[in-house]
């Protein structure tokens, strides 16, 4: 379910073509994607980038009731690349609110979540509308998301392809682009 999650988020936002997803032993899996150089990197890019890192632990969500331990733990886990790029939104990209000239150097940012609580909550405020918007996608793609995972377990290994035509195959139930075609 996880996997299928990313895979439908990346096709349906837009942020990258897939190119392979796969699962293997004791479930672990991957989404090998090829991220669209053509795109302006603005900060709506970047929220549907994080929405992308946390679609896997969202479809747990929608599916189990319950997220795995799989989506974090890790300093390359899922929550910490979407963390990373939620304090790179607040500290060194100048899309805050707050102080959006101000440059904060990558080697703290992380630790600055303990030391400061307006940038943890700032941050926290970006994932959670990240998960929304992951969430809300994923609803709507629900049908795709079974067909997805459910085929995937039994192969083990989907091209972008095949995921594509699930895509096509399973419409949204409702139509949440904007009217240039993006989420």
């Amino acid at each position: 379910m996880h996997e299928a999650g990313h895979a439908i988020a990346f096709c349906d936002t837009g942020i990258a073509e897939v190119m392979t997803v796969s699962i293997g032993i004791g479930g672990m899996g991957q989404v090998v994607s090829r991220q669209h150089h053509h795109l302006l990197q603005t900060q709506d890019w970047l929220m549907r980038s994080i929405a992308c890192m946390l679609a896997g632990r969202t479809a747990e969500l929608l599916t189990f009731g319950d997220t795995v331990a799989g989506a974090g733990g890790y300093d390359d886990s899922d929550l910490a690349r979407a963390t990373d790029h939620a304090v790179a939104a607040e500290t060194r990209l100048g899309f805050s609110d707050h102080q959006p000239l101000l440059y904060r150097s990558v080697g703290g940012s992380i630790n600055e979540l303990s030391l400061d609580r307006h940038l943890a909550d700032r941050v926290n405020g970006r994932l959670m509308e990240a998960e929304a918007m992951a969430r809300s996608l994923l609803e709507n793609r629900r049908d795709a998301l079974v067909a997805i995972a459910t085929l995937l377990k039994n192969v083990g290994v989907m091209t972008g392809e095949e995921i594509t035509r699930l895509l096509i195959a399973s419409p949204r139930s409702t139509d949440l682009t904007k009217p240039d075609g993006e989420l």
